[in-house]
């Protein structure tokens, strides 16, 4: 899998309002956090999983040559998506555009907060952000990229 190009902010602003769903319960979290371990294992990426509904976590999965670091990283890049309600790669690409960095400028705690790609918005019609699904252990655009590509999958089905 060749390294995918950043995306330009607008194309991220459309992934969101793309992949948004009608709904999303226990079992969705379930056949999506599958789905992604399923790429996975296909790709054989060293990678953690971890999909959240509010604080409760309904899904997680470590695979081969993923470490406690990729949990840690979820949860940092997790807590930028429940901040800002946006994916954490979008949030660190905004940044930047600006010439500033998330670490410094955000005054937010480095050690609690992450603007890495990897973390997605779960948003509901109607309802908006109530979630979020993460991917950590590749290079962050390629854990980005294969969050979005696991939503489109599963919104072309749902």
């Amino acid at each position: 899998m060749s390294t995918p190009v950043a995306p330009e902010i607008a194309e991220l602003e459309a992934q969101e309002a793309r992949l948004t769903l009608r709904r999303f319960t226990h079992d969705d979290a379930w056949a999506l956090g599958s789905m992604l371990v399923e790429m996975a294992r296909l790709r054989e990426a060293p990678v953690a999983i971890g999909i959240h509904r509010g604080p409760q976590q309904l899904f997680h999965s470590a695979l081969p040559g993923s470490s406690a670091d990729n949990d840690a990283w979820i949860d940092l890049k997790r807590r930028v998506v429940e901040r800002y309600g946006e994916s954490s790669l979008l949030v660190g690409s905004r940044f930047r555009a600006k010439g500033r960095t998330f670490e410094t400028d955000s005054r937010l705690d480095p050690d609690t907060y992450a603007a890495h790609g990897g973390s997605f918005p779960i948003k509901i019609k109607a309802v908006g952000v109530v979630g979020t699904i993460t991917v950590s252990g590749l290079p962050q655009l390629e854990d980005h990229a294969m969050v979005v590509e696991a939503l489109e999958r599963f919104t072309a089905d749902h």
